[in-house]
């Protein structure tokens, strides 16, 4: 008969060995065969294996646990801690009240505390942590440092800041990780000034310190105190420093910036790591830099980061977002065995949005045959598909599949999918009746959508209707106003356009400003209509002037005016404002730029009007030039005359 020790080694040296679920359960069985199972020093470190090694064991630990005869707390710790980190932290609050209602032998100790109470913060519930706080007092173990510092986190997830400074405030010696807690209290409730007073007050800071600071000042766009932090500050910089910073300058819409730290980070020597690489990869899919995303893919491939499915997926969102779909195709294929749900549900937001939606559905089976479960995100992607190609009924029966087959209960996003659908098609009365039917209360977004559909079809009454809903849930919005008036433009109204106009004015509402961005020699432009003059922008509007007079003269083209301007000016400034929309000055400002060949893409922040999506078919076929063009809803591409949307969007 083997001994304890012999036993124990010999099941720690097969433990090592178990690599996935199933080899585990082997094992398990084979202790249980034995007797050993019963042993707390083998049970426990199979529960702490299952736990923190294996992804998908977690719930099987949680079994082994529950089903042994007298757990210690090593075995309830592991088990708390480990669905404290994971996609359900409430089963972590579960077990510790089971360790607390079925042992009454056990007390919790300053890891129970510690790893129950980040499973409240992840939660963000703020009831469940001032409880477990109150629990902590009782015990003794508030003011241990582990637990007094996980509780300052805690308040500080839940956006309590006034609880985590007292918690502060109390401790005798706290750490540099309290500090950063503290400080990441002040971010999470936008006191941007109260973080960097304590930041300041560090007897010793760290790396994380600094980072913390870094991305609290990127997204409270103080750019200049986070560039000043970064470059003057920090003798050291890690992985995380540099990717927060090019992040937090595409967060800011300074992409030109993003890419040159990029270019900086390997000229000082360091190799971009996994998140620095899906952070510059993000940019170029906001800013549609295809180039500069091509020299990251060829940067990616050479140096074997090609095997990560984080950064594949990102490469994949890349080349969908830019409008190379062929590329995003090939990305997607060669990812064989590591394409996860992301990796498909991108791929068919991809093919959506570029209008293939037939095909965007074929590969959502292909998802289902492959054995990965679509989730709600997968839904919103297949819905789109279907709303852009004008496939009615399937999205109506895509939209019964996800909750009667797959139990996914429809969230605000698929109910806007749904009216889209609609409303594109011309059903505005089933997009309405759809609305008012709704289980819970539409909000704005929803009703803004069937009012953007009432601008594409003219239905003035509806729209009406529509703005009457909208003015009790969101009336500041000055978006909504600016659809009326064009749609009582179209109609002839013009007196109801005056009464906008005059309800704008009266109500301070401005209109929301139109840009676009396009990518030349891997630098990005920006063009704002009306934006002062300077050598980019002069050579912008020389090179449109002579692009519609040719339009003009070769194409018979007549700017589109009702509709397209707010104000009852005359109609040749009507015609200026619509003919230097910014999508023209960025197309114009790439083919004087641009060699014979090369594709024109641009980014627009809004939906393109009737009269740009005139001129870029036009420019299309007169000066044999392809045009890509990504707006708010979607992409446009034009060639020899003809748009991708077949003019249905």
């Amino acid at each position: 008969m083997v001994n304890c020790n012999n036993a124990d080694q010999l099941c720690l040296s097969l433990l090592k060995r178990c690599k996935t679920l199933k080899s585990i359960k082997q094992l398990h069985t084979h202790l249980f065969k034995s007797g050993l199972d019963s042993d707390t020093f083998i049970a426990g470190n199979l529960i702490l294996h299952c736990a923190t090694l294996i992804s998908d064991a977690l719930h099987h630990a949680h079994s082994i646990l529950l089903h042994f005869s007298n757990p210690d707390a090593f075995m309830y710790n592991t088990i708390i801690r480990g669905f404290s980190d994971s996609d359900h932290p409430h089963n972590s609050l579960t077990t510790f009240i089971h360790m607390r209602r079925n042992s009454n032998h056990l007390q919790p100790d300053s890891f129970s505390f510690a790893f129950v109470l980040k499973a409240a913060a992840n939660l963000r519930s703020f009831n469940t942590g001032i409880q477990l706080h109150s629990q902590s007092i009782t015990h003794g173990l508030d003011t241990h440092l582990y637990v007094a510092t996980t509780l300052v986190s805690m308040y500080a997830e839940c956006e309590r800041v006034d609880h985590a400074r007292k918690m502060f405030d109390e401790m005798s010696e706290p750490n540099i990780v309290t500090w950063n807690a503290m400080i990441t209290a002040y971010l999470r409730c936008s006191d941007v000034k109260g973080a960097e007073r304590l930041y300041k007050r560090m007897p010793v800071k760290d790396l994380i310190s600094t980072n913390i600071m870094i991305a609290g000042y990127m997204k409270a766009g103080e750019l200049r105190l986070a560039t000043n932090l970064f470059f003057h500050e920090m003798p050291v910089k890690d992985d995380v420093s540099w990717s927060t910073m090019i992040v937090g300058f595409a967060h800011n819409g300074c992409f030109n910036e993003a890419f040159d730290l990029f270019v900086e980070l390997r000229r000082v020597g360091l190799e971009p790591n996994e998140v620095s690489l899906t952070g510059i990869l993000s940019v170029c899919a906001q800013a549609g830099a295809l180039e500069f995303g091509k020299v990251v893919h060829g940067y990616i491939e050479k140096s074997g980061f090609g095997s990560i499915h984080t950064v594949n997926n990102a490469l994949l969102d890349t080349y969908a977002k830019c409008g190379n779909i062929n590329m995003a195709r090939l990305v997607f294929e060669r990812m064989l065995g590591r394409k996860t749900i992301v990796s498909w549900t991108t791929m068919v937001a991809g093919l959506a949005m570029q209008g293939y939606g037939e095909e965007a559905l074929e590969l959502f089976h292909r998802m289902e045959e492959s054995g990965i479960k679509p989730d709600e995100i997968t839904f919103i992607s297949v819905l789109y598909a279907c709303s852009h190609a004008g496939l009615v009924e399937h999205g109506y029966r895509y939209f019964s599949m996800m909750k009667d087959h797959y139990g996914i209960d429809p969230t605000f996003e698929h109910y806007r999918c749904m009216v889209d659908l609609y409303g594109r098609a011309g059903e505005l009365e089933k997009a309405r009746d759809f609305i008012t039917q709704m289980p819970v209360k539409p909000n704005a977004v929803i009703w803004r959508t069937l009012l953007g559909a009432c601008s594409i079809h003219g239905n003035v009454d509806l729209a009406e209707f529509v703005l009457e809903k909208l003015a009790e849930l969101d009336p500041n919005d000055s978006g909504d106003h600016v659809l009326l008036s064009n749609i009582y433009a179209v109609a002839g109204k013009w007196k109801n356009v005056a009464t906008v106009r005059k309800s704008m004015n009266s109500q301070r509402l401005t209109k929301s400003p139109g840009w676009s961005m396009v990518e030349v020699d891997k630098v990005m432009y920006s063009f704002v209509a009306g934006d002062e003059r300077n050598e980019v922008t002069s050579e912008a509007y020389t090179s449109l002037k002579n692009i519609m007079l040719r339009l003009k003269v070769e194409g018979g083209y007549a700017p589109e005016i009702v509709g397209s301007v707010l104000h009852d000016i005359e109609d040749e400034e009507k015609e200026s404002a619509v003919v230097t929309h910014s999508e023209k000055l960025a197309l114009a400002f790439a083919m004087s730029r641009l060699c014979d060949g090369k594709i024109v893409r641009i980014v627009k922040n809004l939906r393109v009007c009737k009269d740009c999506h005139t001129v870029m078919k036009l420019v299309s076929k007169i000066f044999r030039v392809e045009i890509v063009l990504r707006d708010r809803s979607r992409f446009h591409s034009f060639s020899d005359g003809s748009c991708s949307c077949r003019d249905y969007w």
